[in-house]
């Protein structure tokens, strides 16, 4: 397995992130199926609960995205903020910095 270095990170465009998400979910939706089927292995259900939280992650940081957006644009929608930060992502474990997403 190779590890992603920070230099290959911050270079992947908005697509390669798309591509890298979708397959993600369809690698999720495998795992969800097996388990339907009762044929997941250990090792299937550790990876579709690491999955899982990755998805879940991913859905908050768009939400707060789209939050902070609308916010910006002068909406009344919920943010938590702090003087001079992008709303925070309280979520344990995994959760990037206070930083939007770029390149959306």
């Amino acid at each position: 397995m190779t590890i992603m270095d920070e230099k290959t990170r911050t270079s992947l465009n908005p697509a390669q992130y798309s591509t890298i998400g979708k397959v993600a979910v369809e690698k999720l939706e495998s795992i969800r199926s097996k388990m339907l089927d009762n044929t997941a292995t250990e090792e299937d259900r550790l990876l579709g609960r690491l999955l899982e939280e990755i998805t879940a992650l991913a859905k908050n940081r768009i939400s707060v995205t789209a939050n902070e957006s609308d916010f910006s644009k002068g909406s009344d929608v919920w943010v938590e903020r702090t003087e001079g930060h992008f709303p925070h992502i309280r979520l344990h474990g995994g959760a990037l910095e206070d930083d939007p997403i770029k390149s959306l």
